[in-house]
């Protein structure tokens, strides 16, 4: 079965503002080589770089971040304001029922201690609906994403 292109389910669930941020960001992704491997890994050189899902019962969408990010790197150097927006976007557990993950684990994002980030995946980061400063905070970590790919 051929996996839907995330665009196309875009256009079927959002609209408005939050439609033009989602394909924004799909383009800054196209236009940097990053692909969609299936129906939600976002990959750039056989490399997933972030996940992203719509949900259809409140219209909106989120991207988690894929890979580590305790720290900054000294030869890609990440600005205080967006350190900041990693940290407000930190992946809390939610105490899923049921679910292997819970409870959370203890976890570095830039330096920062965390105590309850989600154990259910590596992903340090969610943004929901992001728009304005966390949308370019997002493309921040994902440009560093695939520093790290390209460079080791």
């Amino acid at each position: 079965m051929q996996t839907k292109k995330i665009e196309d389910i875009f256009n079927e669930v959002l609209s408005g503002e939050v439609l033009k941020n989602a394909l924004g960001f799909m383009k800054f992704l196209n236009e940097n080589g990053i692909i969609q491997a299936n129906q939600h890994s976002m990959h750039y050189k056989n490399k997933c770089v972030c996940y992203i899902d719509v949900f259809n019962d409140i219209p909106s969408w989120a991207v988690w971040t894929a890979g580590d990010y305790n720290r900054e790197r000294e030869d890609f150097p990440i600005d205080e304001p967006t350190k900041k927006i990693a940290w407000s976007h930190a992946n809390k557990c939610g105490n899923c029922d049921g679910m292997v993950c819970n409870p959370g684990k203890a976890k570095t994002i830039f330096g920062k201690e965390f105590g309850n980030i989600c154990n259910g995946a590596d992903v340090d980061m969610v943004f929901d609906n992001p728009n304005g400063e966390a949308l370019n905070a997002l493309k921040k970590l994902v440009k560093m994403k695939m520093y790290i790919i390209d460079n080791g």
